[in-house]
């Protein structure tokens, strides 16, 4: 599995920007994604949830290299 690092942003209407980064473990981007986007939408409550759909969400999606580099060493490692 690849591990990806997912970065959410959207306007609170009491903090203003909120940011939030996420780092999962998924066989493809858009995996990586969606698994991401459901567990930072659970963490949300009800007027964060309306903020969000109301200002929209920013989603950021890059694959993670610590995790990456540490995967392919120890892959070569035991090959």
């Amino acid at each position: 599995m690849k591990s990806f690092e997912v970065q959410f942003r959207y306007q609170d209407r009491s903090e203003g920007a909120v940011e939030a980064t996420k780092i999962v473990a998924a066989s493809s981007l858009p995996g990586g994604v969606a698994k991401a986007t459901r567990e930072f939408v659970k963490g949300l409550d009800r007027k964060q949830r309306f903020d969000m759909n109301k200002n929209g969400l920013e989603i950021k999606a890059k694959p993670s290299m610590s995790e990456v580099a540490s995967n392919t060493g120890s892959d070569a490692a035991a090959a």
